[in-house]
């Protein structure tokens, strides 16, 4: 499984506005090829900061046919106004897996 960990940051003032947009597109992820869960995270220190984190069956599954659909366009309709400045998007792959994972 690949992780797509992206890094949202939102403007001060729309907070309950994008976490209930994310929780609106969770379907949007649900439907997508490959995307097997998905969370959203707020930085305890930094609270503008939240972190995406989609699990995808494969990196492609992201960069291709996710990023192609009609549900990346649907989700960046729903979560793009809320953005300060652009997301930060990164992929990552577990290596070392601990206990309570």
């Amino acid at each position: 499984m690949i992780y797509e960990i992206a890094e949202l940051y939102i403007k001060p003032d729309a907070h309950a506005a994008f976490q209930a947009a994310v929780a609106q597109a969770i379907p949007i992820f649900q439907a997508a090829k490959g995307c097997l869960s998905m969370r959203l995270d707020r930085d305890i220190e930094v609270p503008d900061t939240y972190h995406l984190v989609v699990g995808w069956a494969t990196l492609e599954n992201h960069t291709v046919d996710f990023r192609g659909s009609q549900g990346f366009t649907d989700w960046r309709g729903l979560v793009g106004g809320h953005f300060a400045q652009p997301p930060k998007v990164e992929h990552f792959e577990t290596v070392v897996n601990g206990f309570g994972q």
